[in-house]
Order: C-alpha cells, then structure tokens, then sequence
C-alpha cells in the first residue's frame, strides 16, 4: 500500500491528506523533508534549530492544507514557508539572547572575585520548558521500543552518538540510522497532534 501512495502526484497526496490520511502527510514530508532542510540549514549552526524549523514548517503547512492550491507546485510553496520560519526562528533567538542580556546586566550580583552571578530566575520559562520536556517524554514513550532507548538518550541524556553505542552495544551506523528514523517518527506525531 504504502508503495502505490509513493507513485501518487504531490497533488493527490494532499487532497487525500485533507481528508486526514495520516499515510498521505508521512509521504508528503518523506518527499518534501530533504529539499526543506537544505534549504534552512544556511541559517543555522546548531542542528537543533534546523530540525526545530523543519518541524514547524510541516506544522504550518499542513495546519493550513485547506487553504493550499493544489494546482500550484508544492516544493515553492513549503520552501517559501520554511524560508519565513527560519527567519522568524533567527528573530526569536536574538530576542532571546537579549532578554538574557537585559537579565544578566540587571539581576547579576558580583562576587568578590568579579564573577557575575544571575540572580532573577524566570518561572514562566521553567513552565514552559517543564511543559515541553513532558510533551517529548510523552511522545518518545509512544516511539516503537527500538527507537525509545535511543532517543532517550540522544534527546533527554543529550549523549553524543559513540556513547549511545557503547551504552547499548550498539554499530554506530545503526544508532545513526535509529536517531534519524526516530526524529522522522517524532516529527510525524507532533505534525498528527498538531493538525487533528
């Protein structure tokens, strides 16, 4: 089955994903995903922010498939969305490294070596970021078992692909290959939370 949806035009996957075919969005953004990435990647340094970007992207496209053309060529049009996220992205980071900036000029106290200490602590930011933590926990338990341990590590233990390896004896190409599936199965549920 999934091979015949392969063979379909970009146009009949998104009529049939307007329809909520959860196979028609997982080929849409197998297809669609590499020309996506290569085209944010310039922006960023950090993986994290491509894959943050790539991710809401997708989010946005299909959270407004209602309203897209299907006579129109689909790779502009994700490639244009993905374009304004990155720089939307771009404008959050600097906002944040501001705020930071503003925090550590107006909340550091100074120690008697000359050391800068942060003193004001934002509790919405430890909501925020407590909320996501338990959403992802909440997806990678949802991940097939060969890909939960992995991304656990990789994700929450935040450990470098030779140490996952070793942990799990493991080939390193094979925790590579687990990663990558992994952040495409993650990627797919949060897209599926997002537009149903």
């Amino acid at each position: 089955m999934e091979q015949d949806y392969r063979r379909l035009s970009d146009k009949e996957l998104v009529l049939r994903a307007k329809r909520g075919d959860q196979l028609a969005f997982r080929i849409i953004y197998e297809r669609h995903s590499a020309a996506v990435r290569s085209r944010i990647a310039p922006y960023f340094n950090w993986s994290a922010d491509i894959d943050d970007v790539l991710s809401v992207t997708f989010q946005k496209f299909f959270s407004k498939l209602d309203s897209y053309d299907t006579e129109r060529d689909l790779k502009p049009w994700l490639t244009t969305i993905a374009t304004r996220t990155a720089l939307d992205h771009l404008q959050s980071i600097k906002r944040e490294e501001e705020k930071k900036e503003g925090i550590k000029h107006k909340g550091a106290e100074s120690t008697a070596e000359g050391i800068e200490i942060l003193t004001e602590e934002n509790p919405e930011d430890e909501i925020i970021n407590g909320e996501e933590h338990e959403r992802l926990m909440e997806f990678i338990e949802e991940l097939p078992s060969k890909y939960k341990e992995v991304m656990k590590k990789y994700m929450i233990e935040e450990l470098e692909y030779e140490r996952i390896a070793k942990e799990l004896d493991l080939e390193l190409n094979t925790v590579r290959t687990r990663i990558r599936r992994g952040k495409e199965k993650l990627a797919e549920m949060m897209l599926r939370g997002e537009v149903e």
